[in-house]
């Protein structure tokens, strides 16, 4: 762990170097902006991730119901750089390969751990929905028996992740990591996040609540190791000789085109649609990104600055200091200084937007309650949000015009076609 910090740090140092340099906006200075803001976003996701370990190293070892809170702590702290990275996906096929392990969801939780009874049991889309690793020791997937006397990250990555094809089978990442210091949110549309006991983590039978203890924290372990092995990767990825970076540099047109994907597709298709408004048309809790701790306010109000942070190419760490440098708006002002200021309006509208949800939460109007049917202050919370997502997407579509470059955005059938949601 020792070589594992001084690494980091170094690397931390480096980007903080590069950013220092300020020249002309070329495509290649852009891109090499984009490439500083990514590797030190990443950083500062593995930083966290560090310090979440060092808590559930805690938690496991000392279980109390401090050493839980906590951990919990650790968690929502994590999320805030790791969200901003989300602007990373679509435009470049490394992240999305690799994204997958650490934020994959919604998942079938009773695959992992206990549910509550009205969870139901095994469907015709996933038998493995109530599989429960951390209570059995050996059980049948697929048709063949699975020893799982000892629950290690092997076990997590080539057994139990997407297992029998299934894509809400998700054993690793951030959600996982989440269901296990949570647990089960049951209070559907009232405030409230789930609320297992620390005493689930307890060392002796008597305290331990939910049986097999142990193998939680075998299970807790295993998930934040890789965790933290997925982002010391992709840290690599895009340090100075890392693939993602090369891969981004190869051609500069094609790396503009990459950085505009990126930006629409999270802003329209992903964050917009399939975040936010198909939870509205669906009225479901379950739709939440992050909905055992109750954080997706959060999750979508650093979506948003994720992308305006790679526009305006200026990107500020976790310690303060800021990584800068020439940026898309250079580029853009310099062919159409309307089309810039317009660029930034949106996007600063969206964040506003984005921020009014995470206020209403933070003061106790919950993301839940936001979902119920009929709740029209939530709704119009939500909607807000969504609106200027897609607005600032109109926007980018301008901004890739003026550039000459070409991008595909994603879609969502709750905006393009909301009828197909309920086929």
């Amino acid at each position: 762990m020792k070589a594992l910090t001084l690494a980091t740090s170094t690397l931390a140092l480096s980007v903080g170097t590069a950013a220092m340099a300020v020249g002309p906006a070329t495509n290649a200075a852009v891109l090499d902006t984009y490439a500083d803001i990514a590797v030190a976003n990443y950083t500062d996701s593995l930083i966290t991730a560090q310090r979440l370990s060092a808590a559930i190293d805690t938690l496991i070892s000392d279980p109390s119901a401090e050493a839980l809170e906590a951990a919990k702590a650790a968690w929502l702290a994590a999320r805030v750089p790791y969200q901003q990275t989300e602007v990373f996906r679509f435009g470049n096929a490394i992240v999305d390969d690799w994204e997958g392990k650490v934020n994959a969801w919604p998942l079938d939780e009773g695959l992992i751990d206990y549910v509550d009874a009205s969870y139901g049991g095994p469907t015709d889309e996933n038998e493995a929905a109530v599989l429960n690793v951390i209570a059995n020791s050996s059980f049948t997937l697929s048709g063949k028996t699975v020893d799982a006397s000892v629950i290690s990250p092997a076990l997590l990555v080539d057994t139990l992740q997407e297992a029998d094809g299934v894509e809400a089978n998700v054993a690793t990442g951030y959600h996982a990591i989440e269901f296990l210091l949570w647990g089960q949110d049951l209070n559907g549309h009232e405030a409230g996040a789930g609320n297992r006991p620390w005493t689930d983590y307890a060392q002796t039978d008597a305290q331990c609540t939910h049986g097999n203890c142990d193998r939680r924290g075998q299970y807790l372990r295993a998930a934040t190791d890789l965790l933290i092995a997925d982002l010391e990767w992709i840290v690599a990825q895009w340090a100075d000789t890392g693939a993602a970076r090369a891969e981004l540099n190869a051609d500069a047109d094609a790396g503009i085109s990459a950085i505009l994907t990126g930006m629409g597709s999270l802003s329209y298709g992903e964050t917009a649609g399939e975040r936010m408004r198909l939870g509205v048309m669906l009225n479901d809790p379950e739709e939440e990104h992050s909905c055992f701790a109750d954080n997706t306010h959060n999750d979508h109000y650093y979506n948003g600055v994720g992308v305006q942070s790679v526009y305006l190419g200026s990107y500020t760490r976790i310690d303060g200091s800021i990584v800068e440098g020439p940026s898309l708006s250079d580029l853009v002002s310099k062919t159409d200084a309307d089309l810039d200021a317009e660029m930034q309006s949106k996007l600063s509208a969206a964040v506003l937007a984005l921020g009014r949800i995470k206020t209403a939460a933070e003061a106790g109007f919950a993301y839940d309650m936001m979902l119920e049917r009929g709740n029209e202050a939530g709704e119009a919370l939500i909607m807000g949000g969504v609106n200027g997502l897609i607005d600032q997407t109109r926007s980018i579509e301008r901004v890739v015009a003026a550039l000459g470059a070409s991008i595909e955005v994603e879609g969502s059938d709750s905006l393009d076609d909301p009828e197909a949601v309920f086929q």
